[in-house]
């Protein structure tokens, strides 16, 4: 039931505009970080790559609409779409982001393991994932550069803090295997025993598995295995190392 407008408020008196919701998926791929794109089938930037996302519905919360769009344009299914973790990112109010009119966007960031291809549907002619260190989708749609970096960013900050990292490996995994998730993500290469010391020693965050090591595939010997401790939050928190020039995305690509 609608509530009716008070006495005196004229809704006229404003100039109307749209929201939107656009979203910046990530997953981890073949040991690269990679970000969900649908090419656009409709005007404006009709064949330009973009976030999924689109308008809200009268009756539609941001929420909402962010996991619709999401599997209307990538043919993602309800199981998969309504099982993600959307943290909002920020909301993007530039009055001239959008040449249709004034629209503001909500945007949404999510970092998830083992998400299936996608495919286009919607008003998105297809849909799949990018290598997010690459250039070859050409400059996104919109203001859709600027919103990729600033989740690029959030999700590297995550890390840092949260437990988030062992949602990207197998359910028994490797030191070697978190660490490499954490390269991935930040771009940096790490150091491992200060990477091992700084893992075993944050409280929750890893807990050993019995039973046989797994052998890592080389010469050295077979590595211990953990599974995801309980923990939510890691005290302290473990901190990226700045980028240099040595760093293996420094060298293969940058940040959009």
């Amino acid at each position: 039931m609608t509530t009716p407008a008070p006495e005196g408020y004229d809704p006229h008196a404003y100039a109307p505009f749209a929201v939107t919701v656009d979203l910046a998926v990530f997953t981890v791929r073949e040991a690269r970080l990679h970000v969900l794109l649908v090419e656009r089938g409709q005007e404006p930037f009709r064949g330009r790559w973009a976030l999924p996302g689109g308008f809200l519905l009268p009756r539609e919360s941001a929420g909402d609409a962010a996991r619709r769009e999401l599997a209307e344009e990538t043919g993602l299914g309800p199981d998969t779409v309504g099982g993600l973790h959307l943290e909002q990112l920020r909301t993007y109010t530039d009055p001239d982001r959008d040449p249709r009119m004034r629209v503001v966007s909500v945007a949404y960031a999510a970092l998830l393991p083992d998400l299936p291809e996608p495919r286009g549907g919607g008003d998105a002619a297809s849909a799949r994932w990018w290598d997010a260190d690459a250039d070859a989708a050409g400059p996104l749609a919109f203001d859709h550069d600027t919103i990729l970096a600033d989740a690029r960013d959030r999700i590297g900050a995550k890390l840092e803090y949260s437990c988030l990292a062992t949602a990207f490996c197998p359910a028994e995994f490797t030191l070697g295997e978190l660490q490499q998730v954490y390269e991935t993500v930040w771009g940096v290469e790490l150091d491992r025993p200060n990477f091992r010391r700084k893992v075993l020693s944050a409280p929750g965050f890893v807990q050993p598995v019995g039973g046989p090591p797994r052998r890592t595939g080389g010469r050295g010997k077979p590595a211990a295995l953990y599974r995801a401790g309980d923990a939510t939050a890691l005290h302290p928190p473990l901190l990226r190392p700045p980028r240099t020039d040595a760093s293996p995305s420094a060298t293969e690509g940058h940040d959009r």
